[in-house]
């Protein structure tokens, strides 16, 4: 209850005296990143793409969650050239498809990144599926990261099995500093939060709002709702601060201009600890995508990102 009050209060504390609509989160190897950003995953590449992170960037966003899989990496990259804004005040965060893991391919796949967003460096980049030879690509990854070609190294979806993430860890001389995965109020992820804990690695959350599958049921929730009221803002706000106060990162994803300034908008009030509490309550672990791993292998090392 006490860390509630506390990072509530720190996140209040922040926006006042800064003005600025972002609070911070620091990795296992000491680097600040925003908490707050938008997810570019179902986004797509052109004007779409653009138009969303340049509403974003206007509306005070400084993080920004793509990959190479989602295929709009050119038009985040072509948004933040032209929005003037310093890139050293942005955390820009893309992800590496599995037939880019391996000696000799990660380090080049990274080089080829860098070209489509257009940058000296990236701030964050995941391993996007837990298959393929990602412990010879770790190594790699690691290399990236001592040559200052990246500032931070990620798994995601590697909550898939505690086999593969121990892999993972096992072959790693450098831990993660993140680790990304659905997590939202009817799926928090309690095992996974106290693994990560126990390991220092940083949560983030996809699929933070329930995702399309959800079809809008965790904004529609009874308890949710009667908390929103309480504040006057709406479920969408209530879910990304519960998600802030519990200490996660978390990227909310939309392309709708109304939207997007909806859910940054959360820096002005907290939740109550009995207002987390009912909140909690709601965990069910009921997550929205239950692929089978058999099935992913499957179906993700049939298709490969073009560049």
């Amino acid at each position: 209850m006490k860390k509630t009050i506390l990072v509530a209060s720190l996140l209040i504390l922040y926006a006042m005296i800064t003005n600025a609509q972002q609070s911070y989160l620091t990795l296992n190897n000491g680097v600040k990143m925003p908490q707050f950003g938008l997810g570019l995953y179902m986004i797509p590449e052109g004007d779409v793409a653009y138009n969303s992170v340049k509403t974003a960037l206007e509306s005070g966003y400084r993080h920004f969650d793509c990959a190479h899989a989602y295929q709009n990496e050119r038009s985040l990259g072509r948004a933040i050239k032209d929005s003037g804004v310093e890139r050293d005040s942005l955390w820009i965060t893309s992800k590496l498809w599995p037939n880019e893991y391996g000696k000799g391919k990660t380090l080049k796949a990274i080089d080829r990144m860098l070209g489509r967003l257009g940058l000296d460096y990236i701030d964050l980049v995941y391993f996007h599926q837990p298959m393929g030879d990602f412990a010879g690509g770790w190594k790699e990854m690691e290399q990236a990261l001592a040559m200052g070609k990246v500032r931070a190294i990620g798994i995601s979806n590697f909550d898939t099995s505690d086999n593969l993430f121990d892999q993972l860890l096992a072959s790693a001389k450098v831990k993660p500093q993140i680790i990304q995965i659905e997590c939202h109020p009817y799926a928090q992820r309690k095992h996974w939060q106290e693994r990560c804990a126990a390991e220092g690695i940083q949560i983030e959350c996809w699929f933070p709002l329930g995702g399309r599958d959800s079809k809008g049921e965790i904004l529609r929730d009874k308890t949710i709702n009667e908390i929103a009221k309480a504040h006057g803002k709406s479920a969408a706000q209530v879910i990304i601060r519960w998600h802030m106060q519990e200490g996660f990162s978390v990227i909310p994803g939309s392309s709708n201009p109304a939207h997007i300034k909806e859910n940054i908008d959360v820096f002005d009030f907290a939740l109550s600890n009995v207002e987390m509490q009912r909140i909690r309550a709601l965990d069910k672990e009921s997550r929205y995508f239950n692929m089978p791993y058999e099935q992913q292998v499957k179906w993700f090392s049939g298709w490969n990102p073009t560049d």
